[in-house]
């Protein structure tokens, strides 16, 4: 059993931020010119916490969110979830670390067209090697009222349920960590709240970690915090009650 599984499912406590964020650099070569998306950051967020990143477009908020998952690796500075420095784990541990211990959520869903709701929940399992993934996945698509679905293909899905199906993904290792880029940003109303209900309920009732990207701030006001991005860096922070 992994570090975060272990801690989330006996109750043990650590002054150790669940994300530890140190002076990270990121540059992209477009190849006609570098731009640094990442100037300097330094981000901690305790165990529990539900953390909302808010910015313009362009400013750095998706880049943060892939190198504190390990989709992206910085240039400089360190990032550590739970303790573990990501940039101490080779290419495949890490893609291991992330599917066995975080949740990520992608804006436009990222399932694969031609796979059933089912086997697209499936997938962290089949990189794990697990042999009760077929089981576990259509819990995770009954946790998120998907279960009648579950042999329906992304084309076959309205935009909220394919989302349903990106978070039962993300779920299905009962991570004690969620990142989730634009959840709600290519959703209507209506279902974009239904989706922050779910994630609203995972972070009160069973004490997710949630980082969430937004430019909603009805959605970034249910955090506990805000963390606003400009340019690379990270230039207010708010907490709400």
């Amino acid at each position: 059993m992994t570090t975060l599984q272990t801690e989330r499912r006996t109750g043990e406590t650590t002054r150790t931020p669940i994300i530890e964020i140190n002076n990270v650099v990121k540059t992209y070569d477009t190849g006609s010119q570098q731009v640094r998306a990442l100037k300097g950051v330094n981000l901690s967020v305790e165990r529990g916490e539900m953390v909302a990143i808010m910015g313009p477009s362009g400013c750095g908020k998706t880049t943060l969110l892939n190198c504190a998952s390990g989709l992206d690796v910085v240039d400089a500075g360190t990032i550590c979830i739970a303790g573990s420095d990501l940039a101490e784990l080779t290419d495949k541990t890490r893609t291991a670390f992330r599917a066995q211990n975080m949740g990520f959520v992608f804006q436009t869903y990222n399932l694969l067209a031609r796979t059933t709701a089912l086997a697209n929940v499936e997938l962290p399992l089949v990189y794990a090697g697990s042999s009760q993934r077929r089981e576990l996945a259509r819990r995770a698509l009954e946790r998120v009222g998907l279960a009648q679905r579950a042999m329906h293909h992304p084309s076959e899905l309205s935009g909220g349920e394919q989302q349903r199906v990106a978070i039962a993904r993300a779920l299905i290792n009962r991570p004690a960590l969620v990142l989730a880029d634009e959840p709600t940003g290519n959703l209507d109303t209506r279902t974009g709240e239904e989706i922050m209900k779910l994630f609203l309920d995972l972070h009160r009732e069973e004490g997710v970690t949630l980082v969430l990207v937004t430019h909603e701030p009805d959605i970034g006001r249910q955090a506990q915090r805000i963390l606003f991005i400009r340019d690379g860096r990270l230039q207010e922070e708010r907490r709400e009650v």
